[in-house]
């Protein structure tokens, strides 16, 4: 059971989409530029469709929020959908007067034919409409709050582009300086030779018709050492955070560290050495395992890989079946992305904030936010260790 609570809602051509988060401390100062930046930054990417054009996304929040300040309740934002003004009869939450066709066509890779079978639907709309990656943004306003949390104890939250189709970053960042100036390039790579490559794979692959899958990198600083736990699979930290990660639209495998490296490596270099220095304490030379050890944090860096197959809506669409006459069709065709890696290590922010928030509201509690404050910096000094 986790202490932070994070519901979406909507549809992705409706009038909008609801998040609540539920569990902050009261006392939270938030900042409205800060949570739609964040808001912004999931739009960004070379490879994004015509929708990007029509949405500017903001969270305007409707509950829990006085001042600035949380209040210790469940907390409401709602995030506008602009385009619902050229859905409105076709997802109208209320009858309509005119007809509205079904679609038929379920796609290749996507949970449309699936979601009609579970939920007894006819109408491929109604299983896309709320499978649509639409719903990250929902997210990413959740998440936004989680950010605003690890921020007042010192965390940060960071992403950046690892590969593109077959084009890899060599950038390795170590600290969170290392980050700067990553949204304001294409792909969101820090690697500059690699992101001018990336750019021009995914114009090639978008003429051939074709979406362009890849791999985001999260990394956190700051991490106290102790969240997550040991003595049960539930509460794992890296089981959790894969979980989460997982479940965004079209993630199909995470990694932390080394990740499948370490399965052709020898014991002794897939793991991390303990040191010890009177002035910093205990600490590693290396961090193979990504900040987590046992299902807790280390106190390194966490460092987590998101791999993202190509989204499933094809400019030329893949071979289908009509689920009417069930003869051969092709899938379905909407508007859509040529590639959605830059936004999608923005959403894993959000997703890999809300867990470790969450853990550390469960280690720590706390009403209000100098509690929890407070409780980290007793732990910290009980245990020696100081945040670098």
């Amino acid at each position: 059971m986790t202490l932070l609570r994070l519901i979406t809602a909507g549809e992705s051509h409706g009038p909008g989409l609801t998040t609540v988060v539920e569990g902050l401390p009261a006392g939270l100062e938030l900042d409205r530029d800060a949570l739609n930046a964040d808001m912004a930054r999931r739009q960004l990417g070379h490879g994004r469709g015509g929708r990007m054009k029509i949405e500017k996304d903001s969270a305007e929040v409707t509950a829990g929020v006085r001042h600035g300040r949380t209040m210790g309740g469940p907390v409401a934002l709602w995030v506008v959908n602009r385009d619902y003004q050229n859905w409105e009869e076709r997802m109208n939450p209320w009858p309509v007067e005119a007809e509205v066709g079904e679609v038929h066509l379920p796609r290749p890779g996507h949970a449309d034919l699936v979601g009609l079978w579970k939920f007894g639907h006819t109408d491929v709309r109604n299983v896309l409409e709320w499978a649509s990656a639409r719903e990250t943004a929902a997210r990413v306003a959740g998440g936004g709050l989680a950010k605003a949390f690890l921020r007042t104890l010192g965390v940060q939250v960071l992403s950046h582009v690892v590969q593109i189709g077959p084009i890899r970053s060599t950038a390795r960042p170590t600290r969170p300086e290392d980050f700067d100036g990553v949204d304001d390039d294409k792909v969101r790579s820090l690697d500059p030779e690699a992101s001018r490559a990336m750019v021009e794979h995914i114009n090639v692959q978008r003429k051939a018709n074709e979406s362009i899958g890849g791999i985001f990198e999260v990394r956190v600083f700051g991490l106290t050492p102790g969240l997550g736990s040991h003595v049960s699979w539930e509460e794992k930290l890296d089981g959790r955070l894969a979980q989460a990660v997982n479940s965004i639209q079209a993630v199909k495998g995470v990694a932390f560290g080394d990740g499948f490296d370490l399965a052709a490596a020898p014991g002794s270099q897939a793991h991390d050495e303990i040191f010890y220095d009177e002035a910093c304490g205990y600490y590693r030379e290396t961090n193979h395992a990504g900040g987590i050890e046992g299902g807790m944090s280390t106190g390194e860096p966490l460092i987590l890989q998101g791999a993202l197959k190509p989204i499933p809506t094809l400019t030329k669409p893949l071979r289908s079946v009509d689920i009417s006459s069930r003869e051969p069709a092709a899938a379905l065709r909407e508007r859509t992305d040529s590639s959605v890696v830059p936004a999608a290590g923005v959403v894993a922010e959000a997703m890999v904030a809300f867990v470790i928030a969450d853990a550390y509201r469960r280690k720590f509690g706390g009403d209000h936010i100098d509690d929890v404050v407070a409780a980290v910096r007793a732990y910290q000094e009980r245990i020696g260790w100081r945040p670098r």
